[in-house]
């Protein structure tokens, strides 16, 4: 099985109602879990394209103004490097467009997720450890 077809498989799973799914193949073995109690929430589907979903306003999306860091992938939620280190990024602090956010962790590989913009941390909208969904919003830069 190769990479395409994993990622394949665990946006099916996210967009089903499984909540566990375990797969064992000769060299392979892929366990997906998802968190009960979380909830994702998607922006309408009749909002106008000329506008990114990033940078929707708050009447839209029930969530702060600003531009949405968004999860790449399923996996867990890391806002330090190790649990010793200070987390990357505080509310109210200032980033630049490349700064490493947090992490996110999937089938053992440690993601560094980017600030996509310059501004400041709005909010952060997951603790250290969630495990979060595709395109979950982690948190909000201003």
């Amino acid at each position: 099985m190769d990479y395409k077809q994993i990622m394949e498989i665990i946006e099916r799973f996210n967009a089903s109602d499984i909540t566990h799914l375990e797969i064992e193949q000769a060299d392979l073995k892929l366990k997906l879990e998802k968190n009960h109690t979380a909830v994702v929430a998607h922006p309408p589907s009749g909002l106008s394209n000329d506008r990114s979903s990033n940078e929707m306003s708050s009447q839209e999306t029930g969530v702060k103004e600003g531009t949405e860091v968004r999860s790449p992938l399923v996996g867990t939620f890391y806002a330090a490097p190790s649990p010793q280190d200070e987390p990357y990024v505080k509310v109210g602090q200032r980033v630049k467009k490349g700064d490493t956010v947090c992490i996110i962790e999937a089938m053992k590989i440690m993601n560094e997720i980017t600030a996509p913009v310059d501004g400041v941390v709005d909010a952060i909208l997951v603790q250290n450890g969630d495990v979060v969904s595709y395109d979950q919003v982690l948190m909000i830069i201003k």
